[in-house]
């Protein structure tokens, strides 16, 4: 199984702990995000990952040469020349993740309780192209499925904005979900990208194609979730530990 981890961010929020580094190396109750990233999806199966990198990258690209990738099959996908977002980041990174089937994509500053095992072998068990794991957590973005938990639009609920491409769809009527920023996704998907520009939304893009391709909402049962993306998150989740 191969992963797809996200760590190209600028790390606006977790300043000023990335004024010299990137969020990826950010040290989290001792060891870096994506030090800990990396073990607990080794842990989990893993076997190959592909990293992409852009705000100082190159500490990035040190990092793992250094300690020797940590024995793990890694390979960068280098956006030094452009931060492309998430969708960008996946099609700039098709090459390297074509002919995998389904593979997991995990942000970098992302830890949870999630049983991965499972989440990957029910995701692999179906034949929706990518599956979002979601959770009733409140937050102003959600994104809206039907009865069937397949994706049918987005909202910001703060703002009424809605997004989706089904006519006449009734926002009231869908079930409301939180994405965690954790899915598995079908490489059939990626020759889907190619009139894209660089720089997109993976959450656009499926909602592009959410009408013609299944793309899926999976809970966990008692999800627990945080994004280390501030350093208020940092320093309590390193507290707890």
């Amino acid at each position: 199984m191969r992963a797809f981890i996200l760590a190209a961010g600028l790390g606006t929020r977790l300043r000023p702990l990335t004024d010299d580094k990137p969020k990826a190396l950010v040290k989290v109750a001792g060891m870096t995000m994506l030090e800990r990233t990396l073990h607990t999806l080794s842990r989990a199966g893993v076997d190959s990952f592909v990293v992409n990198i852009h705000h100082y990258g190159d500490k990035i690209v040190d990092f793992l040469k250094k300690h020797n990738n940590f024995g793990y099959d890694i390979t960068i996908s280098d956006e030094r020349d452009l931060l492309r977002d998430t969708g960008g980041a996946l099609k700039h990174a098709a090459p390297l993740l074509k002919g995998d089937g389904k593979f997991l994509i995990h942000n970098v500053d992302i830890v949870s309780n999630l049983d991965i095992p499972w989440f990957v072998g029910r995701s692999l068990a179906t034949d929706a192209e990518a599956a979002l794991l979601v959770s009733d957590r409140k937050t102003s973005r959600y994104l809206l499925f039907n009865d069937d938990d397949m994706l049918v639009g987005w909202t910001n609920v703060a703002t009424g904005e809605v997004k989706t491409r089904v006519e006449g769809l009734q926002v009231d009527g869908c079930k409301k979900k939180a994405f965690s920023g954790i899915h598995m996704f079908s490489d059939s998907l990626l020759k889907l990208m190619k009139p894209y520009p660089e720089k997109f939304s993976v959450i656009d893009f499926y909602l592009d194609v959410c009408q013609t391709h299944k793309i899926e909402a999976v809970e966990y049962p008692s999800l627990v979730i945080q994004d280390l993306g501030t350093p208020d998150a940092v320093a309590g989740f390193s507290r707890k530990k």
